[in-house]
């Protein structure tokens, strides 16, 4: 590989690399903050954080990349004309279009790793996150209660445990808040335990008291009585039949199936892989500037161009969908002139059109 090769695939693979770890830490904040909610609500276990949290990254990385690709081409091209090195290197006649094959050595890996993201460890992560919290769900020590923590409840209100057993089904010292309507209804209890019936999770309370009353305040109607044993029904996980939707299931399944979800689930998984090349063909003339001009509007656009593009393919899957085009159509309606306007732009920049003479 010539050394002009390697200083700029070099220069392309830093700034990239550099873009991804911060886009990845961006993301990871996102994903963390999602899943304290989902905790909160009961739906995910305290337990599954970590793996919940690496597997969910990985469904998203082939939205991150392109965006990566793209900033960190672009990055590295602007500080080659901010340093002057392409004036350089136009002056030994080096010009843009010479950069196409430095350009590809990093694109061509990375694009193809999106591509492998995108059918198969994409969907492979998110069909294991949803196993993972469907079974941990089928265990009673992740019924959704912690110990000195007040839990949301699937039908509204909350519930507090102050003490719990070791295997998760002995509990001491319950405390229940649910509002219906307008009516409130508080029930307290010594102990307690979890078990299901029928595939829902119950708490039974026993030996408490129970309070019902109005929940604004401005009414005495209160009842209060003594119960020797009580049943609240706990949140409850998502259905077992959400693992055979389409986005859970493996690509070569999805050939398979010939269902409207499924087709569009299909195209939207080569979306990214082509998104993610053309981006990089738009970067080298968006990197294009003089040695003082600010990058940010360069940037700006970039960023622009990425939103636009992902935008519309959510949209574009949605309508394939709900079957508003055609599945034969699919996504190539976007993919295509996304794909044709960045290799124009590539190959435009730095071409120098020389006015006609007058006669």
């Amino acid at each position: 590989m010539p050394k002009l090769d390697r200083y700029l695939s070099s220069e392309f693979a830093r700034a990239t690399l550099a873009s991804l770890l911060i886009l990845i830490i961006v993301s990871l904040g996102g994903v963390f903050a999602d899943l304290i909610g989902e905790m909160a609500l009961g739906k995910v276990p305290p337990a599954l954080l970590l793996s919940q949290l690496g597997l969910r990254l990985l469904g998203y990385l082939p939205l991150i990349l392109p965006l990566a690709l793209l900033l960190g081409i672009l990055l590295a091209t602007g500080r080659l004309y901010r340093d002057s090195e392409m004036p350089v290197l136009a002056a030994v006649g080096v010009g843009p279009r010479r950069l196409l094959r430095p350009l590809l050595i990093v694109t061509l890996p990375v694009v193809a790793f999106i591509a492998a993201c995108a059918l198969w460890l994409g969907p492979w992560a998110n069909w294991m996150a949803k196993s993972m919290v469907q079974e941990a769900n089928k265990n009673l020590l992740v019924a959704g209660l912690e110990p000195g923590r007040f839990t949301p409840m699937s039908n509204g209100g909350v519930a507090y445990v102050g003490v719990m057993s070791t295997d998760g089904t002995k509990l001491q010292r319950i405390f229940i808040y649910r509002e219906r309507g307008d009516r409130m209804d508080v029930a307290t209890a010594r102990a307690g335990e979890l078990y299901r019936d029928h595939g829902a999770r119950v708490l039974a309370l026993v030996d408490g008291f129970r309070v019902e009353g109005p929940a604004s305040g401005n009414q005495l109607d209160f009842r209060l009585m003594r119960y020797g044993r009580n049943e609240v029904e706990l949140p409850e996980a998502d259905p077992p039949s959400q693992l055979n939707e389409p986005q859970y299931r493996s690509t070569l399944d999805l050939l398979r199936m010939p269902a409207r979800a499924a087709k569009a689930e299909l195209h939207w998984r080569f979306a990214p892989a082509l998104l993610a090349l053309a981006f990089a063909l738009m970067a080298i003339p968006l990197g294009r500037s003089s040695p003082r001009q600010s990058r940010h509007g360069a940037l700006l656009l970039a960023f622009l161009a990425y939103l636009v593009g992902i935008f519309m393919a959510i949209l574009g899957e949605q309508w394939l969908a709900d079957g508003a085009i055609p599945a034969a159509l699919g996504l190539w309606w976007l993919l295509l002139p996304l794909l044709a306007l960045g290799s124009w732009a590539y190959v435009r920049d730095g071409r120098t059109f020389w006015p006609r003479r007058s006669r």
